[in-house]
């Protein structure tokens, strides 16, 4: 049994209200620079819906993730490292441009220097890419609160299959918020799939990262991740992605978006998991077990074989005690309520969801009955607007009956703590219903609707005497460039020898010297790019 940390996440679908302020607030800290207008580390997304990028769930077309081979062999859906060779140069499987949007500004101007005019003047959208004017067709929200409407009901691939169940209800469907980051999965396809070994595993929390110098920009990670949360910069030439906030939490501190986050939906905390049987669980051959097989895998902190391998693994004494304190371990297996985003891409994903609650409640009420009864939610819970199948979809590779019993556990609670904060004493047969003692469900309340900061946030301080493996405290560390994360080695002026220079005022790029088809702007021919003949320090003619 070998002990690692890991540092994962808990949203509570059922307080997200979709005010972006976890995806502003995040653009603002992360991805402000030039390069990654339309990249957003952190997206809320309507659902039912398309997603961003537009319909990144689809795996057919994508192929992200894993799956498994005849022999019941782990193998990526995009291919192997021949088939990677082979497409290095001319990767087909990538998002285009209209899948995310092309990013625009106004023209501002236009409204500051315009003289007096008959009409108020307006300021166009311009495109950031070609400079000209653009009409706006689709952007990172594009769907915005158009959940089950006829401009994206078809287009959501996770409806597949229950066309004909969500045209019956159509005028009665609703719509819920999926906020969404970076996995930063246990078995992440991402790094596997990059052939400059430039995305890892922190070994210390779990956070995946990519190396900036490291990255040669293939894209293949891009590919690689069914999420289609890694993104291009196409300033840098290098890959970005969602870091965690990993200056944040190696302080102790949440991330920005959960620090900002106005419903409070969010919890951090820390888990340990047995590193040697994630391939294993990764291999679950039914799809509808890699649930079961990914809560195995979250160890038990109190337990002292495992507290002892963890000491042994060098896993500090109070990171074992933020693991015990952790509300994540609380939520995934105390209160079996978090549910992973699409276990069946078999990349373990660390950042659960509570599936939301409130349309059955809404069904109720608007029906005449109790909304807060819990023998009605109960009976509700089968004929939601929406069908429940599409958070199987989502959350459990089909499988309803774990989707039905977290609900279950939502609805009982949501009765049985009304009667208590009436002033009753709580009917004990509503908890014992849906396998829960009263107290634990008393806990699991407090929890999820009144928990103060340091109770949904339990994150451990990084540790001094470790921190050369900390990028956060080491001053090397490859996303501090000037401007920002990624911007150490930009390119501006093409040069004499055929190498682009760094702009004006900026400090001398670290890749001086260093020569390669990044850097290399087609003009002469440097030396050291092209092969010579033996014995000849020129270079080869065509």
């Amino acid at each position: 049994m070998r002990v690692m940390a890991q540092m994962a996440m808990v949203m509570n679908l059922d307080k997200c209200i979709g005010c972006h302020t976890c995806s502003v607030t995040c653009k603002q800290a992360w991805t402000n620079r030039k390069g990654t207008e339309q990249v957003w580390f952190n997206n809320v997304e309507t659902r039912p819906g398309q997603g961003y990028p537009r319909g990144y769930e689809d795996q057919e077309k994508w192929q992200g993730g894993w799956a498994l081979s005849r022999s019941g062999r782990l193998k990526l859906k995009a291919g192997g490292k021949w088939k990677k060779l082979a497409q290095i140069f001319s990767n087909p499987k990538l998002p285009e441009l209209d899948d995310y949007y092309e990013p625009w500004s106004y023209e501002y101007e236009n409204l500051l220097n315009a003289p007096e005019q008959k009409h108020i003047p307006t300021a166009p959208p311009r495109s950031l890419l070609t400079g000209k004017r653009m009409s706006i067709k689709w952007s990172g929200n594009w769907d915005d609160d158009l959940g089950g409407t006829y401009a994206v009901a078809d287009k959501d691939p996770m409806l597949k299959g229950l066309e004909d169940k969500v045209k019956l209800e159509f005028e009665q469907t609703y719509m819920f918020y999926l906020p969404r980051i970076c996995e930063h999965c246990l078995n992440p396809s991402c790094a596997a799939s990059c052939p400059s070994g430039a995305i890892y595993k922190r070994e210390e929390d779990g956070i995946v990262l990519v190396d900036q110098d490291t990255c040669r920009g293939w894209r293949m990670c891009v590919t690689g991740c069914p999420y289609k949360k890694i993104y291009f910069n196409h300033r840098t030439g290098k890959a970005e992605k969602c870091t965690f906030c990993y200056p944040r939490i190696e302080n102790g501190e949440p991330t920005v978006c959960a620090e900002t986050c106005v419903g409070r939906l969010r919890y951090i905390g820390l888990i340990l998991y047995d590193a040697d049987r994630v391939t294993e669980a990764a291999s679950t051959p039914n799809e509808r077990d890699l649930y079961a097989a990914q809560r195995d895998l979250i160890l038990d902190p109190f337990d002292p074989e495992v507290m002892n391998a963890a000491e042994r693994n060098g896993i500090p004494y109070d990171w074992i005690t933020g693991a015990q304190e952790s509300p994540i371990y609380k939520l995934i297996k105390d209160y079996e309520v978090a549910l992973p985003l699409h276990p069946e891409y078999r990349t373990m994903p660390m950042v659960w969801y509570i599936p939301p609650l409130s349309p059955v409640v809404d069904v109720v009420k608007d029906a005449g009955y109790d909304a807060e009864n819990a023998v009605n939610l109960f009976a509700a819970i089968e004929d939601l607007r929406i069908p429940i199948e599409y958070l199987a979809n989502l959350f459990t590779a089909g499988d309803v009956d774990i989707v039905a019993d977290v609900l279950r556990r939502m609805a009982a609670m949501r009765s049985y703590m009304r009667d208590i904060n009436l002033g009753g004493e709580g009917d004990p047969m509503i908890p014992y219903s849906v396998g829960m003692e009263p107290d634990t469900m008393e806990e699991m309340y407090r929890l999820l609707a009144i928990a103060k900061y340091n109770e949904r946030y339990v994150i451990p301080a990084g540790h001094s005497e470790t921190a050369h493996n900390l990028e956060g405290i080491n001053t090397d560390c490859p996303l501090n460039g000037d401007g920002g994360p990624g911007m150490g080695d930009m390119w501006d002026l093409p040069s004499e020898t055929g190498v682009r220079e760094t702009g004006s005022g900026s400090k001398k790029s670290s890749m001086a010297g260093r020569v390669n088809l990044l850097n290399w702007d087609g003009v002469g021919m440097p030396k050291g790019l092209f092969p010579t003949h033996r014995g000849e320090n020129r270079p080869r003619e065509a």
